[in-house]
């Protein structure tokens, strides 16, 4: 792999990101860096060119997340769980195998593939599967807000991962989204934790676990490398999912259902992917994570004028309120550099 195929522009894969830099860390949240001659340039609210970029990119990764679980409900009218999330690794492994194939891109190298094995068993098949699976009981907009904790979940994985040490006020708006994300589950589950929550639950670890190391690979090499190669990575598993799961599960072909497959496989798996993995490099794990804090409430606007669906009355206080504790996160600060 050459310098050209560096998602941060002007870098090499040699040299990487500057010493002890990390996602959230100094080169992304950090304070005032003193320039030539000794000049400080402060950290202030205008971003560079790069962290404007890499903002707007995470945004449309938000946006194309924000209508998965509409999508999924869609693609669960022509196919089963099993057989729905199947295709849809295997039609975006059949897309990104042909453009890596179309590129000539060089296998990554040996040191990369624990991190691509995180990426793929976390965001190609464990969060796909079990939201899925947990879409079988549970509404999309009941969905959205437990998926609101997953800003909060990337900040600590990416913390734990990193070294950060972010400031108390960090931690005690973290507490209270989950706080208010787990009431509202029980709220809504007549005071019991339903399959559907565990379900919801552990997709947000493991997509956590995916963004992280998606981010950290992402500097360095081309965020849509990074899916591709996870992609690849579990093609066999997609093959043989669909092979065993389409003559059991019928297959009922409709519009919703078609369209629904196509965005899951296209658009959320391979390019929101792409575009979320490339603004986490530019701008880092921790502070991209935070952006998702509109997803939540992108989601209920979709569930409700695609779907149709009720939406409860405390699904957007819960919602609000957890963008409320994740704008707090932001303003505390992401981070604080690693323990040397």
């Amino acid at each position: 792999m050459t310098a050209q195929d560096s998602a941060t522009p002007g870098s090499t894969i040699a040299a990487g990101p500057a010493a002890g830099a990390h996602p959230g860390g100094p080169a992304a949240n950090g304070p005032a860096s003193p320039g030539p001659a000794g000049v400080a340039h402060p950290a202030g609210p205008l971003l560079p060119a790069a962290g404007r970029s890499g903002t707007l990119l995470a945004l449309l990764g938000v946006v194309t997340f924000s209508l998965t679980s509409p999508s999924t409900a869609w693609g669960l009218e022509s196919f089963g769980p099993w057989s729905l999330v199947a295709l849809r690794s295997l039609l975006a492994a059949a897309l990104s195998g042909g453009l890596l194939l179309a590129a000539r891109v060089r296998v990554p190298a040996r040191e990369h593939w624990a991190g691509l094995a995180v990426v793929a068993g976390g965001v190609v098949v464990g969060f796909p599967l079990l939201t899925t699976l947990a879409l079988q009981t549970s509404t999309t907009s009941h969905a959205a807000v437990v998926v609101g904790l997953l800003p909060l979940t990337t900040a600590v994985f990416s913390s734990v991962r990193t070294g950060a040490r972010p400031p108390r006020a960090f931690w005690i708006a973290a507490l209270a989204g989950a706080a208010v994300v787990i009431v509202f589950t029980l709220l809504q589950s007549d005071g019991t934790v339903s399959a559907g929550d565990l379900f919801l639950f552990a997709a947000l670890l493991v997509c956590a676990a995916g963004y992280t190391e998606g981010g950290r690979l992402a500097k360095v090499m081309p965020g849509w490398q990074v899916t591709g190669w996870a992609l690849i990575l579990t093609l066999p598993l997609s093959v043989a999912g669909a092979a065993l799961a389409l003559p059991f599960e019928p297959v009922r072909l409709t519009a919703h259902g078609v369209i629904g497959l196509v965005w899951v496989s296209a658009v959320s798996t391979f390019f929101g992917l792409y575009v979320w993995y490339r603004g986490m490099a530019e701008i880092g794990v921790a502070r991209a994570s935070q952006l998702q804090l509109a997803q939540p409430l992108l989601t209920l606007f979709w569930s409700f004028f695609l779907l149709g669906e009720d939406i409860a009355a405390a699904a957007p206080v819960a919602a609000v309120a957890v963008l409320v504790c994740i704008a707090v996160t932001q303003r505390a600060g992401a981070g604080r550099p690693p323990r040397r």
